[in-house]
């Protein structure tokens, strides 16, 4: 394995992993009233354009840490629409 496959594999393991307290947090609390309904729109759709580009350009860096950010960030804004 290269030093940019080590790099994507990092990157897509702590931008995935930043985003599990907030999900785990969130589903026992089921509290998402400080949280910014744009924000998680925007994030979710920007998580779902990567792992487009992901697969465009095969990447699974870039899928598996995309698809596993979005099931957590969606996850979360799910419950930011069911408040509402």
């Amino acid at each position: 394995m290269d030093y940019s496959s080590i790099i994507g594999h990092l990157a897509a393991f702590l931008t995935t992993v930043s985003f599990l307290p907030q999900a785990i947090k969130t589903i026992r609390s089921r509290e998402t009233e400080q949280l910014s309904l744009v924000m998680y729109i925007m994030f979710v759709s920007g998580v779902i354009l990567w792992t487009c580009y992901g697969v465009a350009i095969d990447s699974w860096p870039i899928i598996i840490g995309n698809v596993v950010t979005l099931l957590l960030s969606g996850t979360i804004l799910v419950y930011k629409l069911l408040e509402k």
